[in-house]
This record gives C-alpha cells, structure tokens and sequence, in this order.
C-alpha cells in the first residue's frame, strides 16, 4: 500500500536549529530547512556532513569555499554539497536560502558530526 501521509509545516512555527535554520517538511528520505536573514560576517568552520545537501538562494550572496574552490551563491542560484565534502559558508550579503538534505541533517544527530 502506497504511503498516502501529508505533512504541512507553517515555518513561522518551526523549530529552529542549534546554528539558527529554521527545520521545514522532513520525510524519510530528505528533510527541508531554511536559512533566513543570515548577517554577514567571517567565513565559518569548515566542516564535513554525513549527508548531501542541496541549495537555492533567495536573497543576499555568499560564498561557498568547497575542497579548496570557491563559488559565489547569489539569487536564483543553487548548489550542491557532497556527502562528506569539507566546506564552508561566508555570508556577503543579509542571506535567506532553502536546503534541502538527504537523508534528513537532523536526525541521529548528524549535524553534530
């Protein structure tokens, strides 16, 4: 039998994480979140993730420094982290982005990793 749940989610309700995105719609399988009005400031940590995040920028710019590259994230632009990429974010401009990531960042704490 086919999986006929919906999830709705009101992101003025959602909860927000520990580096401030906002969780969205989360599936088995993939899980949304949301970055909205990040400041400018200095490059992040880089980091590496357990999962592969994907991106679309609505607003502000940023640059992603990924495996010694760097590409600049503007509106209307999107993105694609590997699993287990090294990178980074420094956000130029007042920046709002939606991500989506596979499978789910949030859960069994693969953001801590």
């Amino acid at each position: 039998m086919a999986d006929t749940s919906i999830t709705k989610i009101d992101s003025r309700f959602s909860p927000k994480g520990k580096d401030g995105e906002k969780y969205l719609a989360s599936g088995i399988h993939v899980a949304m979140r949301l970055w909205e009005n990040e400041e400018p400031g200095e490059a992040k940590e880089a980091v590496t993730r357990p999962y592969e995040t994907v991106g679309y920028v609505l607003s502000g710019k940023a640059e992603l420094h990924i495996e010694g590259q760097m590409v600049l994230l503007e509106p209307g632009n999107s993105w694609v982290v590997p699993k287990e990429a090294s990178h980074a974010y420094k956000v130029l401009e007042t920046f709002t982005a939606v991500e989506a990531t596979t499978p789910p960042a949030q859960v069994h704490g693969r953001e801590d990793a």
